[in-house]
C-alpha cells in the first residue's frame, strides 16, 4: 500500500497513523512525499485518469494563488507544476486508488 501525499498534511497523517496500525496483520504502508518525489508523468496521468478534475485541489491556498493561466492548464499539468495541488491523500492498495480519506475510503482499507 502506498499513501501519496505530504507530510504537513493534516489529513495524510491521520491517514498515515490509522493505516500504519494494520502493519501488525503484516500489511505494508509506504510513504511517498510528492514534493520530495514528484509523481511522474504515468504517475499524474493515472490519477487524473480515476479522479479526473476532483484531483485538483481548488480550495488550497496553492490554487487561490495561481493565475489565470495557470487555472487553465490540464489537471496533470497543474500538478506536475505545483505537486501540492493534489486532493491528499491518494492511496494505492490492491491494485487501486482511492481519493482523500472520508469514511468510505477508511471502511475499504481499514478491514
Amino acid at each position: 500500500m502506498i499513501l501519496y501525499g505530504i507530510p504537513t498534511c493534516d489529513t495524510c497523517k491521520k491517514a498515515l497513523k490509522a493505516l500504519k496500525a494494520l502493519e501488525a496483520a503484516g500489511r505494508t504502508v509506504a510513504f511517498r512525499d510528492v514534493r520530495a518525489q514528484p509523481l511522474s508523468e504515468a504517475e499524474r496521468l493515472r490519477f487524473v485518469a480515476e479522479f479526473g478534475d476532483e484531483i485538483v485541489n481548488r480550495a488550497s491556498t496553492t490554487w487561490r494563488g495561481l493565475g489565470d493561466f495557470a487555472k487553465a492548464m490540464e489537471p496533470e499539468d497543474q500538478i506536475a507544476a505545483h505537486p501540492t495541488l493534489m486532493k491528499r491523500p491518494v492511496i494505492e492498495a490492491g491494485g487501486r486508488l482511492y481519493l482523500g480519506w472520508g469514511d468510505e475510503v477508511q471502511a475499504a482499507l481499514l478491514k
